[in-house]
């Protein structure tokens, strides 16, 4: 498998068609190589349109979702982020490539261990690995000018945009089944601005309250 061609055409046929079209959030997703992050056995899935499995009865999220959300972050070089599920660690190094610096959670005990290895292959440093449970997490004295859940909620509950410093965007997904939507929520020193961005789906954060249905 070529994954050189392979990692253009999701550049040119996922990323870019999802109205992706910051130089720097393209060139980051051009530049660390996916295939990297992606479970051995799943190499041949690392480009293609589709949510890889990497345990736990987790995904990678699709690329076009990945750079949609690292665009609508907006991050800067100076920038200090969090990123809600470490995951794979892709999104975590794509974020620490724009950023200064990155901390990362996630509930997984074999997702930091295994991001670590592979932040040291790319040679990425200025990232910041811990064991949390991102609903109960006690760090609310720090606070963050980008901060990205890779994971859905049921229903928004605004715990995350109270660590975004003034003028700090945060990214997350809201809804359930086929009726979620991505939400971009900026900060405005004590305002917050939320702004509906596209539907699509992802799994629910760990630990996450179900909200009954209601049928007709």
């Amino acid at each position: 498998m070529d994954l050189e061609q392979a990692r253009f055409n999701m550049i040119e046929q996922q990323i870019r068609p999802w109205s992706v079209l910051d130089k720097t959030v393209l060139q980051t997703m051009s530049d660390i190589p996916r295939d990297i992050f992606t479970p051995e056995s799943l190499v041949s899935m690392a480009y293609a349109d589709v949510e890889v499995p990497i345990g736990h009865d987790e995904t990678m999220m699709f690329p076009r979702i990945e750079g949609r959300m690292l665009q609508e972050l907006e991050i800067d070089i100076d920038d200090e982020c969090l990123e809600i599920g470490t995951g794979s660690g892709f999104v975590t190094a794509c974020m620490a490539t724009m950023a200064n610096h990155v901390e990362s959670i996630d509930i997984y005990d074999d997702f930091l261990e295994s991001a670590t290895q592979k932040f040291e292959k790319v040679n990425i440093s200025n990232i910041q690995l811990s064991n949390q449970d991102a609903l109960s997490m006690d760090n609310a004295s720090k606070q963050y000018d980008a901060i990205a859940v890779t994971s859905s909620l049921p229903e928004y509950i605004p715990i995350f945009e109270q660590l975004l410093k003034p003028n700090g965007r945060l990214f997350i997904i809201i809804g359930i089944d086929e009726t979620m939507h991505a939400l971009k929520v900026v900060r405005k020193d004590n305002s917050f601005i939320r702004q509906s961005l596209f539907e699509t789906k992802l799994k629910k954060m760990v630990g996450a309250k179900e909200i009954t249905k209601f049928s007709f």
